[in-house]
């Protein structure tokens, strides 16, 4: 504290924004621990398998490399989370027969691994609805109670439309001195809170119907009510009176 104290307010927030950085990347690797240990729950899976199925699944890991999943993988193994056994795995084919036989790293999750994830999945604290997180708890779903599933849904609908009330006043705020394509920008970042909020709403009054695990083979995208917010109620205007046929007939 008294090194803080006699830095200058440039090396202060210097300082506070690196450490800022640090408990980010922090909970961000807390969150990919989080999903690896998911999909080790279902079968042990090598290294290459693992990262396939989390960047084909989960949205915030779409560019996971594997200089982020090799150190968690590693970290969850000192922990005694999951197990590493070598494998090998015969790579011969036709036109390269000399190949022979090559190991294979295959994670399983343990006894120790099951508890971390039970107690991780039953916890819904305010990180369970950022941005980094939700989209893997929500995959968890499936293996999360009902009252904790609900908590984070409505967690998050809050957040988004916290971030939709400060999104509309920001633009309010600053549209006159934006030119036309970044008025546009900032309406499709809007529009698309907007949607997040309404399908978050949909999905609350779904769970709520529910005992069980929200049983997604019984909603069709394509049967699911399109979106009707126009740009001018996603910014809190007016619509306009000359709505499109699709939308007169849906009103």
């Amino acid at each position: 504290m008294r090194y803080i104290a006699a830095l200058s307010d440039p090396e202060r927030q210097g300082l506070r924004a690196t450490q800022a950085g640090r408990t980010s990347v922090s909970a961000r690797g807390q969150v990919l621990e989080l999903a690896i240990l998911g999909r080790l729950r279902e079968a042990p899976m090598h290294g290459y398998e693992l990262r396939k199925h989390l960047n084909a699944t989960l949205g915030a890991f779409r560019t996971l490399s594997y200089g982020s999943l090799y150190p968690a993988l590693r970290s969850l193994t000192e922990r005694g989370l999951i197990s590493a056994a070598e494998t090998t795995e015969t790579a011969a084919t036709v036109t390269r027969p000399l190949t022979g036989r090559r190991a294979r790293i295959v994670y399983e999750l343990t006894d120790a691994g099951r508890t971390h994830l039970e107690g991780s999945l039953s916890s819904a604290g305010p990180g369970a609805w950022e941005d980094d997180a939700f989209d893997v708890r929500f995959t968890l779903f499936g293996s999360t109670d009902a009252t904790t599933r609900l908590r984070i849904l409505e967690g998050r609908r809050a957040r988004m439309v916290e971030r939709r009330e400060a999104m509309r006043q920001s633009f309010g705020r600053t549209s006159r001195r934006m030119d036309s394509y970044t008025a546009e920008l900032a309406r499709h970042g809007l529009e698309q809170v907007e949607r997040e909020v309404q399908w978050l709403e949909r999905v609350i009054d779904t769970e709520r119907g529910t005992r069980g695990a929200l049983d997604y083979g019984r909603i069709n995208p394509a049967q699911t009510p399109a979106s009707t917010t126009t740009r001018a109620d996603a910014l809190g205007a007016p619509a306009s009176s000359d709505a499109s046929p699709t939308n007169k007939e849906q009103a």
